[in-house]
């Protein structure tokens, strides 16, 4: 099961983005709730490897769930 960038609470660090093994971490468009940049993660691409959670200094912007209600995810 892919883990899951929590749009609104994400702050654009973009830590996870270069610890990514597969590349499922994507800018998205814009700003966010919070006025920041904010990223998402492809859960079709997604291995599950928790290498995200453990970089990401933003304490619960990544959910080790596919939780598509709290990503919004470019289509």
């Amino acid at each position: 099961m892919a883990h899951t960038i929590v749009t609104n609470i994400c702050e654009g660090v973009a830590d996870c983005v270069g610890a990514c093994p597969v590349a499922c971490i994507n800018p998205g468009p814009g700003k966010n709730v919070k006025g920041t940049d904010w990223f998402w993660i492809d859960f079709d691409t997604c291995i599950d490897c928790g290498i995200c959670l453990q970089v990401c200094p933003v304490e619960g912007a990544i959910v080790p769930d596919e939780r598509p209600e709290l990503q919004q995810t470019p289509s």
